[in-house]
């Protein structure tokens, strides 16, 4: 409906707190601001002056889902209540406005979130971009699928407007549950899902007879990406649900560009798989020239089908990463021989954990105010259940004593929960030269030896 008027949504992780998502406000322009009424206490005193709030009041599903207050859902006196509001309007009755830009915000590396605004598709564009989510995605008219990750993610976003479009039935849920998704795939006869790799671990570590207890013959196609798949659990998984486990890898910047066949991640374990009819891929050395099969260089790439995009307000950051119209978005890795990618580390040192994107330099920037903190470190480690978690190293100012739960309780209140340290260490001294800069590769790499992974 925003779209048809010409308006840009500007989708917003919920989690996040009112200083971060006021920041996202005042960079994008927003006019409006629609929340659940339970999100109204934490974002109040953080809304620019000039921009309308709208509640709508917390639904039922919600509230249990999350363990919601019920006091704090009710829609305040200060806001539009979103239902007598929408009412009072008048209906719209023109043509629909030829589609407009769209606009995802991604956790900056610099600790500032960034806004991916990308122009509207021309028809031509459109028309393959059916195309292509039909051979990555799946998604057929006809299809009945489930929405089991946020839609403030870019992927299922996208994926959940495209099923819409192509009329397909869709179940949402309002937060995975194991069993609760088994179980919704038999009641509705699901077809086609797009899942993480944090899901499949989950999945797998219910009970035997939990996982025979549903009847999932309807599934024909999963298709997965945003974090690394181990490839034992992508085997487990097929082994499961039969040879209907694909996966693509991309990012929001240069959309998806490689798929993999359940075949193709049996015969090569850990690969994204090959490049797509519509999009290109080079493995470029640090001067920007390709590289031969198996050395390793930075993963560029693009999907041709996509229109220009920019990030909001910082056109020179779009085009830093830009070499000969090919994207990166700061992998690194390697094809063999027969074309199939393979991600090795990540240039940027982003933290993919549970499907969501996590950069250190926010949360470092965050750390750094605490008292009594000299310096700090933050990167990824190993995590069976989300692929990553995030990893702090602190260094106390001398004579002072800080404990983890001090740490944990100074950062709960200033950035988002899913963002908070789950491994905490203290050290007498970060590994710094002279210059400043940080060796982090030496405090992280202990940890994934020890795993056996190196992404």
């Amino acid at each position: 409906a925003i779209r048809i008027v010409s308006a840009l949504p500007v989708p917003i992780n919920w989690h996040l707190r009112g200083e971060e998502v006021e920041y996202i406000i005042k960079d994008s322009g927003a006019k409006a601001l629609v929340i659940h009424s339970d999100l109204y206490d934490e974002l109040k005193d953080h809304v620019p002056e000039g921009v309308h709030v709208i509640e709508v009041e917390t639904p039922e599903i919600l509230i249990e889902s999350y363990g919601i207050d019920r006091d704090q859902c009710p829609v305040h006196a200060e806001s539009k209540n979103w239902y007598p509001w929408l009412a009072e309007q008048e209906p719209w009755t023109d043509d629909p406005v030829a589609q407009t830009a769209s606009m995802i915000y991604t956790s900056g590396t610099t600790g500032r979130p960034k806004g991916v605004r990308r122009e509207a598709s021309t028809p031509e564009q459109y028309e393959k971009q059916v195309m292509v989510v039909a051979e990555v995605f799946g998604l057929v008219p006809g299809s009945r699928t489930i929405i089991p990750a946020p839609l403030y993610h870019a992927a299922p976003n996208g994926y959940a407007i495209f099923a819409l479009q192509l009329e397909a039935f869709i179940v949402i849920m309002p937060r995975f549950d194991a069993e609760e998704f088994l179980r919704l795939i038999q009641d509705y006869k699901i077809t086609r899902i797009q899942m993480v790799p944090t899901m499949f671990v989950r999945l797998l570590k219910m009970p035997c007879e939990i996982c025979e207890k549903y009847d999932l013959s309807s599934l024909e196609y999963i298709i997965h990406a945003a974090a690394p798949c181990p490839p034992q659990v992508k085997k487990d998984m097929i082994e499961w649900w039969g040879p209907i486990i694909w996966e693509y890898y991309g990012s929001t910047e240069m959309s998806a560009v490689t798929i993999c066949s359940p075949e193709g991640a049996l015969k090569y374990p850990g690969t994204v798989g090959t490049v797509i009819e519509e999009a290109t891929v080079k493995i470029l050395d640090d001067n920007g020239k390709e590289v031969a099969a198996n050395e390793i260089g930075e993963v560029y790439g693009m999907l041709h089908t996509n229109s220009e995009f920019t990030y909001q307000n910082d056109d020179d950051k779009r085009r830093g990463i830009d070499i000969d119209g090919l994207i990166t978005c700061g992998d690194i890795g390697y094809m063999n021989e027969e074309g199939y990618l393979f991600l090795c580390d990540r240039a940027s040192n982003m933290i993919i954990s549970g499907g969501a994107n996590i950069y250190p330099a926010e949360i470092e920037s965050v750390l750094i105010e605490m008292d009594g903190l000299h310096d700090c470190a933050v990167f990824g480690i190993p995590c069976d259940d989300f692929g990553e978690k995030v990893a702090a190293i602190i260094e106390p100012e001398a004579e002072v004593e800080l404990t983890a739960e001090a740490v944990t309780a100074f950062l709960t209140d200033r950035i988002a929960g899913y963002k908070l340290p789950r491994h905490i260490e203290f050290r007498n001294d970060l590994p710094r030269e002279d210059s400043g800069k940080l060796f982090k590769r030496l405090l992280k790499e202990p940890f994934w030896k020890e795993s056996g992974r190196s992404i």
